[in-house]
């Protein structure tokens, strides 16, 4: 008979993200992930503290995959890099982010943080006081949480799946375009092309155009 491994914190926040993955931050609870590890419930909470713990080990875990810029590229180059990579690796893990934005998680690690420090230090590089920097970090973040969020089954859809047509198409079946005839008119014109990805990088370089116009150097 084969042995089976020791439990460990490793393994625990492995079946973690695996089951997150599969259903959603909803399906994510101590039984569940009890039972996926073969294991007692109360055996976990020897590796684990809570809910809470495991999403920020869990997300630690994501923003550890997440590439570091080159700091001899171009600043705004290196914001990219850092945005985009932010975005690609979230986007495959989509329970992540929205435990995030919803405060279910804050990791304050310094592997979880790592990749944030890259994106700051290029922002002062760019030449932001203190205030800029954190307010150029507050938008790169906002666009990169806030596309993941409205795009992979926003707060209440279908964590695998993307929101953006699904959503075009539920608006476009509801609305009365003589009462709102702009709306009405982009969202029938925009519904068979829906691209998350594109969207968001297209999105990226357009803050990127602000920020580097509003950049000391």
């Amino acid at each position: 008979m084969a042995r089976r491994e020791p439990l460990n914190r490793e393994r625990v926040l492995d079946a973690a993200l695996e089951l997150a993955d599969q259903e959603g931050l909803e399906g994510l609870t101590m039984r569940r992930l009890a039972k996926a590890l073969g294991v007692e419930a109360m055996s976990l909470y020897n590796h684990v503290s809570n809910k809470a713990d495991i999403l920020d080990g869990v997300a630690e875990r994501v923003f550890e995959q997440v590439e570091r810029p080159d700091p001899a590229l171009p600043w705004q180059e290196q914001v990219r890099a850092v945005a985009l990579s932010m975005y690609r690796v979230f986007s495959r893990h989509p329970a992540v982010p929205l435990a995030l934005v919803t405060d279910q998680s804050n990791p304050t690690s310094v592997r979880a943080l790592e990749p944030l420090d890259a994106l700051v230090g290029a922002l002062f590089q760019a030449g932001f006081d203190d205030l800029g920097a954190w307010r150029a970090l507050t938008a790169v973040n906002s666009l990169v949480f806030g596309s993941l969020v409205l795009s992979t089954g926003g707060f209440t859809g279908d964590p695998g799946v993307h929101a953006g047509e699904q959503g075009v198409s539920a608006y476009v079946r509801e609305m009365d375009p003589a009462r709102l005839p702009h709306f009405s008119r982009l969202l029938r014109s925009t519904r068979e092309g829906v691209d998350p990805p594109a969207d968001f990088e297209q999105a990226l370089d357009m803050l990127l155009h602000g920020l580097a116009a509003e950049a000391p150097n």
